[in-house]
């Protein structure tokens, strides 16, 4: 498949379950098990996307337990070599209004016990860099946007917790001294694993709430996390159509070279 004809692969995040019209499931089997459904193939306006919730449509499957691997990989064998990657998000900055949607240029692993490797074979060591996670092209497409009620904020650190459970207030309050910007449970080892297979890879963090450890913020809950962020997914379908049809068509990205010189211990798909 030529690079024109690539798919956009969209990971769907929390509430954002459907998002094509025309969509048809492509069942992908892959090394690492069984993505979260099967991928829904279709168009948002003239390119191809491959749409991929990622807790599955009827989200079964909270943070710590997504199949990361099976859902990159199955991405990747459909053809998928640029990635956009929505996510709910909690607001560590008192100025991130919720509907605000972060492009972030940095992240923070906080995760464990997630298989966070396509390279752990006997005898295969595989270092892939990292120093900047996202893809330079598609945050430069995604900051670029502008929907009325939903800002773009160009650049920020994501926090990534293990989850299911919310932060300490004590926490919190850490992972804004660190540096944090916004919080999430999804992002690692979502976009190490998409360096590892040389995916352009670009997160939309869409502010749902305030985290604990913000000024005045009340405790957070999941059912408030859903109501938010369904009542901002309306408008993120309509900046990912915006952002879909600006990414770039060319291949000439350094997220493409991330395994250039490498051995890898099998075929990428």
């Amino acid at each position: 498949m030529s690079s024109s004809a690539s798919p956009i692969g969209i990971i769907g995040g929390s509430g954002l379950y459907q998002l094509l019209d025309d969509a048809r499931a492509v069942p992908v089997s892959t090394p690492f098990g069984d993505p979260s459904d099967p991928p829904l193939v279709g168009h948002l306006g003239d390119r191809p996307v491959v749409f991929l919730p990622r807790h599955g449509t009827d989200h079964r499957f909270p943070p710590h337990r997504v199949n990361y691997r099976a859902n990159l990989w199955a991405l990747r064998s459909l053809g998928v070599r640029r990635v956009v990657a929505p996510s709910a998000v909690g607001a560590l900055r008192p100025d991130l209004a919720r509907g605000t949607v972060v492009v972030p240029d940095q992240v923070i692993d906080g995760t464990w016990g997630r298989p966070s490797t396509f390279y752990d074979e006997i005898g295969a060591v595989v270092h892939v860099g990292l120093a900047d996670p996202y893809c330079p092209q598609g945050r430069r497409a995604a900051v670029r946007l502008e929907h009325p009620g939903m800002p773009v904020v160009d650049g920020g650190t994501m926090v990534v917790i293990q989850g299911p459970r919310f932060s300490t207030r004590a926490e919190s309050h850490r992972n804004a001294a660190t540096g944090g910007d916004v919080v999430g449970m999804t992002g690692m080892p979502e976009a190490a694993l998409a360096r590892e297979l040389a995916l352009c890879y670009t997160s939309l963090a869409v502010v749902t709430d305030a985290d604990a450890g913000v000024e005045a913020s009340g405790a957070v809950s999941h059912q408030a996390v859903l109501e938010e962020f369904a009542r901002s997914v309306d408008r993120l379908r309509l900046l990912l159509a915006d952002l879909v049809a600006a990414l770039p068509l060319d291949d000439a990205c350094p997220c493409r070279a991330s395994l250039d010189g490498l051995v890898l211990p099998f075929e990428l798909p």
